[in-house]
């Protein structure tokens, strides 16, 4: 065929952007010295059709290297080769023999892909990925927008695209897609989730082999927490394989999802990349300016810093990097309805090119400033590999974070370790002592108990140590120290005892959860006692370790039942969703706004060093919501606790985790309960509504 006509092009926007008369191509790169374009009209074909030399003098302004390509169209592929100072102590790996891929591509086709062949100095030509050129304005979205939820009103529902849907209990047709995870969206309502936080679904590397088990079982990059394309879904999340789907598959889940009244809240990677360390592959960073895109060593420009515990670190701080993460995120909210997004090692954002620690990091205050995300939740993990540790101090005031003291104050409060009730009440009432004094709210804190990194909350009863042999790193890998209790056994038990305890603490786990002030998270199949077999870090199983076994919601209906029961009770009460901290005010039936109690009224035991009981009192102040009056006894012995009085109103038992499984859960409070004192059950929590 005839070559395309060749034209200057323009330097802004980055990427491959078509129009109808062909598509604008820029790319920067600050210390290049030549780039090539290639052009590939399908993704499979292992030679450019065409080959177009950017020359500086026409094709370069400033750091940009663009060119127009007049007659091209939407569905053709791309690459470019870039060469430039192959001098490594400089910081450049610049290497022409190697094909790469645009940071900006917004999809990208693996047919070829060979990583071997990245890691190496050989030409990988025929074994390298393809940039797909889309035309993103093609699509109806029936006027949907991000839904801008209260961050107070949230409750989000972690999980992830293809482990929710993947095994054969699911009971859909796509397992483990986008279309998939759309069928799932009844379930969701009936639940009560107003968000779902996704995995990552930015386009990564579902082939690395991350090593061969001693059995011969490969295990694989599952969770996906190693990027490779920014700007392009997954693909293996899609059903159908044709160019441009993947996009309208996402979109199509997004949009189902907003008519649901759910929200979509990504979890991204920006600390890190999935081309690893000085041994990894050359993917896109490393072979277009190595020297901008990634933390260098300053004794040895040839290796990483490595504050992600992934082999490099982006240096998020330099101008153009802040710009990518900007042009990315923007993409993802105006192009896809994007509601939100949690930052993985977000602490990563906060560090200067030095890798020091910045009061003002400037990608973090973009970001929040910014008129485009003016109503998108920005959730950061508020640490990193490198020993930053952020809690209640993530650069920013309307960041919200993901509360891992919450976490861990809970876990061992439940487990029934005595003195924490001082603790556990500061996390119940929004964990002031974090972010008050930051003029923050309790909207700030991202209450959870567990996620996709470590036990399932029934792990979390069932096993005293984490069990990663299947992992193949001989049980090294995953946290020592989970906070655990098994409940008198390790592992999954027929003993009818040790399961009716084991559910009585998962339904206790909630219960703490969902009355707390800030914003809830629990993991996907928590409400219906999924289990990992133990193994705390399933980051490489994509198998029956890591898939959702829907069967576990027939058998554990209880379990789904309180979860639901909660999340109801916490959607009617609004002293449960406040973005302001507690004051010392009365309801006109005498309640306060809070109340402590221990198992006497007004005495919580703040000094009992010993003391595993706390019991509080909300009341209520908007129209006709019932007050709630929670008494939580984590030592062995049943307590009679005091109950106060309530003006005009009686007292209704709204649940009962001791109580048995139908029983449990009564959302419509049909027993009265009279004032003086109820007794609680060792290890159980008793939620009062009045009425």
């Amino acid at each position: 065929m005839a070559g395309f006509d060749i034209q200057p092009g323009r330097a802004h926007p980055l990427g491959a952007t078509p129009d109808e008369q062909g598509v604008n191509f820029s790319l920067y790169s600050q210390h290049a010295e030549s780039v090539e374009l290639l052009l590939f009209e399908k993704a499979e074909d292992r030679e450019p059709a065409q080959t177009i030399r950017l020359t500086p003098g026409e094709h370069r302004s400033f750091f940009f290297w663009h060119v127009y390509v007049a007659g091209l169209s939407t569905g053709w592929h791309y690459a470019y080769r870039v060469d430039g100072p192959q001098d490594g102590e400089a910081g450049h790996r610049f290497n022409p023999n190697k094909v790469l891929i645009d940071p900006y591509a917004k999809g990208l086709s693996n047919s070829l892909w060979n990583r071997v062949d990245a890691c190496d100095g050989s030409d990988n030509l025929a074994s390298t990925m393809r940039c797909e050129i889309i035309d993103t304005g093609n699509y109806d979205w029936e006027g949907d927008r991000p839904l801008g939820r209260r961050m107070r009103d949230s409750i989000i529902y972690e999980t992830h695209v293809r482990g929710y849907t993947a095994s054969p209990s699911a009971g859909t047709g796509h397992p483990g897609t986008f279309r998939a995870l759309m069928e799932k969206i009844p379930y969701l309502q009936e639940l009560g989730v107003t968000a779902v936080e996704l995995l990552p679904i930015f386009d990564f590397d579902e082939t690395e082999i991350l090593r061969e088990r001693s059995d011969g079982v490969q295990l694989k990059n599952f969770w996906g927490y190693s990027t490779i394309g920014y700007f392009a879904p997954e693909a293996s999340f899609c059903a159908s394989r044709e160019e441009g789907e993947h996009i309208r598959e996402l979109r199509d889940l997004v949009k189902a999802l907003h008519k649901a009244d759910i929200e979509v809240i990504l979890d991204v990677v920006f600390n890190h990349t999935n081309e690893g360390n000085h041994m990894g592959p050359t993917i896109h960073f490393k072979g277009i300016d190595n020297a901008t895109y990634y933390m260098l060593s300053p004794q040895d420009k040839r290796y990483y810093m490595d504050y992600t515990g992934c082999g490099n670190t982006v240096n998020c701080n330099h101008p153009i990097n802040d710009k990518f993460i900007q042009d990315c995120l923007e993409y993802w909210v105006e192009e896809l309805h994007i509601d939100g997004f949690r930052f993985d090692e977000g602490s990563i954002l906060s560090r200067g090119e030095d890798g020091a620690p910045m009061e003002h990091p400037p990608v973090l205050w973009n970001l929040e400033l910014s008129e485009t995300f003016v109503d998108t939740k920005l959730i950061a993990e508020a640490w990193d590999a490198g020993g930053l540790y952020q809690i209640g101090s993530f650069p920013g005031l309307r960041w919200a974070e993901w509360n891992g003291r919450f976490r861990d104050d809970v876990r061992r409060f439940v487990r029934g370790d005595p003195g924490l009730v001082a603790a556990v009440a500061m996390r119940i009432a929004g964990s002031a002592d974090l972010y008050q004094w930051s003029g923050r709210s309790p909207s700030s804190s991202i209450n959870f108990i567990a996620c996709h990194d470590g036990f399932t909350l029934m792990d979390l009863v069932s096993y005293n140590g984490k069990h990663n042999e299947a992992n193949g790193e001989e049980n090294r890998d995953g946290m020592d120290d989970n906070i655990s209790w098994n409940c008198g056994a390790e592992g999954m038990v027929n003993d009818p005892a040790i399961q009716a305890l084991r559910k009585r603490q998962v339904k206790n786990f909630a219960a703490i959860l969902l009355l707390a002030r800030g914003v809830p998270m629990f993991l996907a199949g928590d409400e219906f006692g999924r289990t990992q077999g133990g193994n705390n870090n399933a980051y490489c199983q994509d198998n029956e370790i890591s898939w959702l076994d829907w069967e576990l919601l027939d058998e554990n209906r209880d379990l789904f039942e309180f979860f639901k029961g909660m999340i109801a009770l916490r959607k009617g009460c609004t002293q449960l969703r406040q973005s302001r901290f507690f004051e010392d005010r009365v309801n006109p039936r005498g309640l306060p706004e809070i109340g402590w109690h221990g198992c006497e009224l007004n005495a919580p035991g703040w000094q009992d060093s010993g003391s595993q009981v706390l019991a509080f009192t909300l009341g209520a102040f908007t129209g006709d919501e019932p007050d709630l009056h929670v008494m939580m006894n984590m030592g062995e012995a049943s307590l009679p606790f005091q109950i106060p009085p309530v003006q005009g109103r009686r007292w209704h038992r709204y649940a009962d985790t001791a109580l048995p499984p139908e029983s449990a859960m009564d959302s419509d409070a049909a027993t009265a309960i009279e004032e003086g004192d109820y007794l609680v059950t060792g290890r159980s929590i008793v939620i009062l509504v009045s009425r």
